[in-house]
């Protein structure tokens, strides 16, 4: 008898031990899947951290680019030097010269073409340049 109650209890042990162990799994497959959700959500978060670290550098990158232009543009000006008044009222009148072509070429074009693309990319070469030699040249406020 006590060779089968103790075999018996053995048994049961043996299958406690067992559903206990499968809980245990299961507990520790639930906290697995937690850590894994939130290394994800860390990982989503580092991507978008890095997504607006390079958006920063571009629009950084973007306005350096400007000034340096409007800087050279503005040495170039300046590289003239001692030149007759008419030399220099000339050269001032280059940049207003060649807009007022451009938009009489462009109007033109719009008004002799059937072909709304052309006609559109003449406007935008228009547009873009005459923002590019005039755009960058506006007096700026005063700080106070």
């Amino acid at each position: 008898m006590d060779a089968a109650a103790g075999g018996v209890f053995g048994i049961i042990g043996t299958a406690l031990g067992r559903f206990a162990s499968y809980f245990e799994r299961k507990q520790t497959f639930q906290q697995e899947e937690k850590r894994w959700l939130h290394e994800l959500k860390l990982q989503d978060l580092q991507m978008k951290l890095g997504r607006q670290e390079a958006e920063i550098e571009l629009a950084i990158t973007a306005q350096k680019g400007s000034w340096d232009g409007l800087k050279a543009s503005l040495e170039a000006d300046a590289s003239i030097g001692i030149a007759a008044q008419w030399v220099i009222n000339i050269l001032r009148l280059v940049r207003p010269t060649l807009t007022l072509m451009l938009w009489l070429i462009t109007a033109w074009i719009f008004s002799r073409t059937q072909q709304g693309e052309i006609a559109s990319a003449a406007v935008f070469a228009a547009t873009a340049s005459t923002l590019w030699w005039f755009g960058d040249r506006a007096p700026k406020p005063a700080l106070r």
